[in-house]
């Protein structure tokens, strides 16, 4: 299915199903960048679930209820060792499977001293974590592949952010790339008006929709000329995949009738961006990012550019929405109309809807 047209979605909050889960379950979302978890223990509230996630010796990535089961000090306040994560109150020692290994000065272990483990998998170093329903409390798949990550065609790197606002705030601003001419000016923008007309395709299917953009004959951004050596106008593309626990985008350009934008083999400058976006509560989030690129000179000093002005990109569009849900929460429930650029956002919505109630 695809169109051009507008799709309405209201914002005001559904009627209320008494079982609905507050988010999507039975997914894989992202816990942590992979390199994230080295000489600490890393504490994050997902999901409303706090976890601590580390490393076992081995390498292998452990995620456990962050409290500890004698006197709830959360466990990411406390230091890891070769058999796993110390409590720092009274040095009760937690392996990766949430068993209790050591209680300092006493010799017998109660059967009770262990805290639950959640199912976590790394995968391109991204680090996923498991929440089933009741139907499903074990992974039914295996967690997303990125071979952007692995496959050797790019250089990349990645950070995380915390927004103080809903999760699917961040959806909505990464399916509606026609605010790059207003938001991001410094660095991915270009002409606002081209931005606004862009060719635009939509597909979507019960769990996915993609979203594609064509912008021929423009005028590269400043990110895309400190990177890459234009001749002049460009043929720029914009492909997004949003699935309901992260998001996939490629964006880019070549020299104007130099390459087919539809060719998944083109040149030019390519930018490859992961965005994890995962729940903390229903009113913040944490975006867990990567962007790769594919430099055609002075390879480590192009990729830390890229990085650069990604960063600054990103760091526009976290004032911008949270700027927009302090206004929305001001506001209250007053209803918000939609325009062209809305379908892609308003058919993830309803994909996440629909699995929210499919799960009760």
């Amino acid at each position: 299915m695809s169109t051009s047209n507008a799709e309405s979605l209201v914002y005001e909050a559904a009627s209320p199903i008494a079982s609905a889960p507050s988010f999507p379950l039975d997914q894989w979302y992202v816990a942590a960048l992979g390199w994230e978890l080295k000489e600490k223990p890393v504490g994050r509230t997902l999901l409303n679930k706090p976890v601590v996630l580390f490393r076992t010796a081995d390498g292998q990535v452990a995620a456990l209820e962050n409290r500890c089961c004698h006197r709830a000090l959360p466990l990411s306040n406390g230091t890891l060792e070769e058999r796993g994560v110390r409590c720092g109150y009274h040095g009760l020692l937690f392996n990766g499977d949430g068993n209790c290994v050591e209680i300092p000065g006493q010799d017998k272990i109660p059967s009770k001293a262990k805290v639950p483990a959640y199912h976590v998998r790394e995968q391109d170093q991204i680090v996923w974590v498991w929440f089933g329903s009741e139907a499903h409390p074990e992974p039914t798949c295996e967690p997303p592949a990125y071979d952007v990550h692995s496959s050797g065609k790019y250089l990349f790197g990645g950070d995380v952010y915390h927004y103080d606002a809903p999760y699917q705030l961040i959806h909505d601003n990464l399916l509606d790339l026609s605010h790059l001419g207003y938001v991001h000016l410094r660095t991915i923008g270009g002409n606002a008006s081209i931005h606004m007309n862009a060719q635009m395709k939509i597909e979507s299917d019960d769990t996915t929709v993609r979203v594609v953009r064509h912008m021929p004959n423009s005028v590269p951004p400043p990110t895309y000329t400190a990177a890459y050596p234009f001749k002049g106008n460009v043929d720029r593309w914009q492909e997004i995949e949003f699935h309901v626990s992260h998001l996939q985008i490629w964006t880019g350009a070549v020299d104007v009738n130099t390459d087919a934008m539809d060719d998944p083999e083109r040149g030019g400058f390519h930018m490859r961006g992961f965005h994890g976006v995962t729940p903390e509560t229903e009113s913040s989030s944490h975006y867990f990012w990567t962007m790769a690129t594919n430099p055609v000179s002075d390879p480590e000093a192009t990729k830390i550019k890229v990085i650069e002005q990604t960063i600054l990109t990103f760091d526009e569009d976290k004032e911008v929405i949270e700027a927009q849900y302090q206004n929305m929460c001001r506001f209250g429930t007053r209803p918000m109309v939609d325009i062209h650029v809305d379908v892609g956002a308003n058919r993830a919505r309803k994909i996440i809807e629909q699995i929210r109630h499919s799960t009760c």
